[in-house]
């Protein structure tokens, strides 16, 4: 039996994947201590986990700083994050002495978990409730100019923050250390090896066990009517004229049509809602979902894995630079239709083009084959008890980097000698001409090759169960 002391951030998409694996190791016998919040509090004690409460530590944070959390600031989410392991020093090293446990499970932007389990060297396995990202997977993160200016701007914030953990014997050098991992960290990744881009360049310290779910329902989508189901998670749901206009395309529909808005929604507001419109603040999503046949999506992680899961196919519509990587990928494997015009009519026929296009379905119906034949929440278990887990040692990123390290060397040997060539049988007044275009030329040839040299990298590997 071993003590596993759980840690996650106040958010459901990021909670929930935790709970049965929680559940899951209670039951093979091991202690559980989940250090959360109160409006968790329910569902960690019905997995006979001890429940610790964080929330007088939460910080104070103003109306400005609030709608940067619901808007998915890193720089803002990056800053309370440290803020609260500060608040929580004291606490944490009373708990760490008193419990004493064996394994550290953390969210990946869990900070104040991560960053104890270094302090105090104990085995981490870190809980990945996205796609696992590296510098080639996160080539599916398409931020937008907005999103790319608020983390430039806000990288001096973030570093000043982070002096101030260190009189606390937290050492860290950047905000990308804490939140990405690398292929020595050991991490369970809730999706499977097919869905999961670039899986090739993630090392055997990641475990993809598949989405974790409470629930033994089959997929049964037997309606009397098509039955279509709308939500935006819980972070950025406060988007009233969005459903609305749900409302006012699906209003004449000869379908069944389930809302679920968030807290932050006065349903009120909303106006007279039509007999085949139901809008709840929150539902039980895989109950819905088992029965759906079309699920419209902010493509959150959590929501998209239970949604292929019970082979729901999609209408994908990302709000967040993470969303739209897992809106690509569920795209790509022909189970979902980006939401590229969010009129009334926009979403009224991307809903009926997933109706009445059957691959879809039958797309959905795959994927949730392959995930049911992961190892789940078993799998997950049995890595968090063996941790500090055992590695064939092959970084295949780390092999590519040399690869990459050497072409680079190469190629600027060979433009330096163009360089000189130019001077020499042109004139040098041109030859500057030859570095410009040398230079330009540099990143699409690059990464042309690179990803030639990573195609034939992975034939090389082993292949990871």
């Amino acid at each position: 039996m071993k003590k596993i002391a759980f840690f996650c951030i106040p958010a459901h998409g990021h909670t929930n994947p935790m709970l049965p694996v929680a559940a899951q190791l209670i039951k093979r016998g091991n202690s559980v201590r989940f250090y959360s919040f109160n409006e968790f509090k329910e569902k960690i004690t019905a997995t006979g986990a001890e429940y610790v409460s964080c929330d007088r530590f939460l910080p104070e944070i103003t109306e400005k700083e609030m709608e940067s959390l619901k808007k998915s600031s890193t720089t803002e989410m990056s800053i309370q994050d440290i803020r609260i392991t500060l608040k929580m020093n004291d606490f944490l090293e009373k708990e760490f002495k008193e419990f004493q446990p064996d394994v550290v499970y953390t969210d990946a932007v869990c900070f104040w978990g991560k960053l104890n389990a270094w302090k105090f060297n104990i085995p981490m396995v870190v809980s990945t409730s996205t796609f696992a990202f590296n510098q080639l997977s996160s080539k599916y993160m398409k931020n937008s100019p907005g999103e790319l200016a608020e983390m430039i701007l806000g990288l001096p914030k973030v570093s000043k923050e982070l002096k101030t953990l260190e009189p606390y014997g937290y050492h860290v050098k950047s905000t990308l250390a804490l939140v990405q991992n690398n292929n020595k960290t050991d991490s369970i990744v809730y999706t499977s090896r097919r869905f999961q881009p670039y899986v090739e360049s993630f090392s055997d310290h990641y475990k993809f066990v598949g989405p974790s779910v409470f629930s033994d329902k089959l997929p049964d989508k037997n309606n009397d009517r098509p039955l279509i189901y709308i939500s935006l998670g819980t972070v950025i749901s406060d988007k009233p004229d969005f459903y609305s206009k749900c409302i006012t395309a699906f209003k004449d529909m000869n379908a069944d049509i389930i809302i679920s808005c968030g807290k932050y929604i006065d349903i009120d507001s909303l106006g007279v809602i039509p007999d085949n419109i139901k809008v709840f603040p929150r539902v039980d999503q895989l109950d819905i979902l088992s029965r759906a046949n079309v699920f419209l999506t902010h493509c959150g992680m959590n929501s998209t894995s239970e949604s292929l899961y019970m082979a729901t196919p999609m209408v994908l519509y990302p709000q967040t630079n993470e969303q739209r990587a897992v809106a690509r990928k569920t795209n790509e494997f022909g189970a979902g239709e980006l939401l590229t015009d969010d009129s009334v009519e926009g979403i009224r026929k991307a809903v009926e083009n997933i109706l009445a296009n059957s691959s879809y379905a039958k797309a959905a119906k795959k994927c949730s084959e392959d995930f049911r034949s992961c190892c789940g929440t078993t799998g997950a278990a049995e890595f968090i008890e063996n941790a500090p887990c055992s590695s064939n040692g092959i970084d295949p990123l780390e092999e590519l980097r040399k690869a990459d390290g050497r072409f680079t060397l190469f190629y600027w040997i060979i433009a330096s000698a163009l360089i000189i060539l130019t001077g020499i049988f042109i004139g040098w007044n041109y030859s500057w001409i030859t570095g410009v275009a040398a230079g330009v030329l540099s990143y699409p040839i690059s990464s042309a090759t690179q990803g030639i040299r990573y195609n034939n990298l992975i034939k090389k590997l082993p292949k990871y169960e």
